[in-house]
This record gives structure tokens, C-alpha cells and sequence, in this order.
């Protein structure tokens, strides 16, 4: 276990220029994915810090769902109780963003956070997320997480039965409008501007009753602050309870883009929805010493998803570090030949 200098056990870690702390294993990023390879680590007795800009992906939504015991819980919650399981075992948090890292002559990387704080690190585990980018509809971001949604794993169960509309913004639409029929028979497909559906996907639409709309949505219209419809460029309001979106999913990629990492797109069906950092099972990316979990390789993962996979990268990254020091071992070992003479 490697910390040099080491800081307080609770609170924020004081800079030191001369001297930077050295961590066995550095945490880009504290959502469900960051915290859960944290709590592996310094369960495994790593020193491990996590630094974190405090804005998951989540923070819009009250609750998450689909997480076994922990289904319509707060997201705040559980990243504060994550936090404190990890500090349990000795793990560091500490707020702030991540500028950008280097990877030293000797191995280790260099983190350098944007108020200009420098640690050192012999892994990094980066857990940044993605961030999802809206269609140019006003009224949208302040609906999102609420009202305005896209994932109906995540949030199908809560509008079952009520009025859903889906703003086309892709050829995806489709497949949307259908799989949010599974929730309820309410379902209605705004075009908004994109090309009418050809008669075989017409008649696939009618026969579940998924009513088309043509024209573009203009905004939202709200009763009380809630989304009560649709407006469109007409004027016309069509009720919906639930409006579903396509975002593009970009991955927060800047710390590893520092590294020399890059990002692929993420096409599915032949259409690009997004960027992604490509990695092995166990998050290794194509930089040794640098693994990756959640939603910045997976843009699918819902959270109990990005959580387990902050486990197996730290299990991988807790086996990078073994080798690494049985190798030194070896090195280091006296054999009795070399004393001989």
C-alpha cells in the first residue's frame, strides 16, 4: 500500500508542490462506477483517491430504478453513502475536475486538476461519465430527468398508461415509439421534421395504435410547471404526460484525451448516437495503466451496471499492481550468489 506524504484521514488532502501525494491507484470521477472500483480498492488496501466535479449524470432525476434494493432511491443517496463506504476503508474523496494527466517516465501518472493540484498515481481508474446532449427544443433541458425522458427501463414503470410522445430526431425513432408501447397504448411519434414513415413501418406503427404527428415541436407546454403536451411550430398543443428523447451520448473524455487515448463514435443500426472510449472486459484502454468503467466506455450502462463494472476494473487494475510488485520483488531479492567470493 503506497501513499507518500500522506494526508489527513478524512477532509480534502492538502497540496504539497514539493513533494505531490502518491496514491496507488487515482479515481477520475465519483458516480456509482468510480465509488464501487474505490471501495474494491481500499478494500483490497490500496491507498485510492477519488476525485470528483460533483455533477453525475443523474443529478435531474429523483430516483433511479432497475438497481436491485435499491430500486426508486434517491441518486444523491446513494453516491453519499458510497462515499462514506468508501472513506470507511480508508479511501480519500475529494471534490474538483480533472484538467488533464501525464504519464511519467517511471510509470506513474501525473493528475493536475484545474484549481492546480497535482498528485501522482500509479494507476488511474477514470469514471467520468458521458454527458447527454438534447435536441435544440426550448424548454427540453429543464424537463430532463423529469418529464423529458429516454431510457424506458429507467422510467417506463412510472408514466405506464398516460400519454407518450416521441420526438424523432433520428432513425431510431421507430424502435422507440415501439418499445415505449410496451408501457402503454398511448403512445404518439412526433416527426419533427424527419421523413414519413414508408407504408411497411406505417402499418408496424398503426397495428400497435402509435399515432403519427407531422411538423415540427416548437416547446413544451406546461401546467403547473409539469409538461402537459407538445406545442408545435402550428400552434397546436398535443397532450403527452412524458416526452422521449434521443440524446447524443458524449463521453467526458478530456483527462483521457491528455493521455493519448481516443474516442470511437457508437453506431448502432448504421446511425452514429454518440462517442464512447473503447476498452477491454476490464476497462483497459490502450494506454497501460489506465482503466476505464461506466458510461464513458458502456453508454448503455444504467447505473447497477456501471457500478459492477467499477469492480472488475479495480479488480483488474488491483492485479496490474500484484505483478508490478512481484516483479520488483524479484528484482530487489538478495540471492546468495551475490555474495559469493
Amino acid at each position: 500500500m503506497t501513499r507518500e506524504n500522506p494526508a489527513p484521514a478524512t477532509g480534502e488532502s492538502t497540496p504539497n508542490a514539493a513533494a505531490p501525494e502518491t496514491y496507488d491507484v487515482v479515481v477520475v470521477g465519483g458516480g456509482a462506477a468510480g465509488l464501487n472500483g474505490a471501495l474494491t480498492l481500499a478494500r483490497a488496501r490500496r491507498s485510492v483517491l477519488v476525485i470528483d466535479a460533483g455533477r453525475p449524470r443523474n443529478a435531474p432525476a429523483e430516483h433511479m430504478h432497475g438497481y436491485l434494493s435499491r430500486d426508486g432511491e434517491d441518486p444523491a443517496a446513494l453516491l453519499a453513502t458510497g462515499r462514506a463506504e468508501v472513506a470507511a476503508y480508508g479511501g480519500r474523496i475529494s471534490q474538483g475536475t480533472v484538467e488533464s494527466a501525464t504519464a511519467l517516465p517511471d510509470g506513474r501518472f501525473e493528475v493536475l486538476t484545474t484549481d492546480g493540484r497535482a498528485v501522482l498515481a500509479r494507476r488511474l481508474l477514470v469514471t467520468t461519465g458521458l454527458v447527454d446532449e438534447l435536441p435544440d427544443v426550448p424548454g427540453l433541458a429543464d424537463r430532463w430527468g423529469k418529464e423529458v425522458l429516454h431510457c424506458p427501463y429507467c422510467h417506463g414503470w412510472e408514466v405506464r398508461d398516460q400519454a407518450v410522445g416521441i420526438l424523432a430526431t433520428g432513425p431510431m425513432a421507430i424502435h422507440q415509439a415501439q418499445m415505449w408501447r410496451q408501457w402503454t397504448d398511448d403512445v404518439t411519434l412526433f416527426l419533427h421534421g424527419s421523413p414519413a414513415p414508408d407504408d411497411e413501418t406505417r402499418a408496424a406503427l398503426d397495428a400497435r395504435g402509435i399515432r403519427v404527428v407531422e411538423g415540427r415541436v416548437a416547446g413544451l407546454a406546461l401546467d403547473a410547471g409539469v409538461l402537459s403536451g407538445a406545442r408545435l411550430a402550428s400552434g397546436e398543443v398535443v397532450p403527452c404526460a412524458a416526452l422521449v428523447v434521443a440524446p447524443r451520448f458524449t463521453a467526458r473524455s478530456a483527462v483521457l484525451t491528455s493521455l493519448g487515448v481516443e474516442t470511437e463514435d457508437q453506431v448502432v443500426d448504421g446511425v452514429t448516437i454518440g462517442t464512447f472510449v473503447p476498452s477491454d472486459p476490464q476497462g483497459a484502454t490502450s494506454v497501460p495503466g489506465v482503466r476505464v468503467a461506466g458510461n464513458v466506455t458502456n453508454i448503455m450502462a444504467q447505473v447497477v451496471a456501471a457500478a459492477a463494472a467499477g469492480v472488475q476494473a479495480a479488480a483488474a487494475t488491483n492485479g496490474d499492481l500484484i505483478i508490478e510488485e512481484v516483479r520488483q520483488a524479484l528484482a530487489a531479492r538478495t540471492t546468495p550468489s551475490a555474495h559469493a567470493g
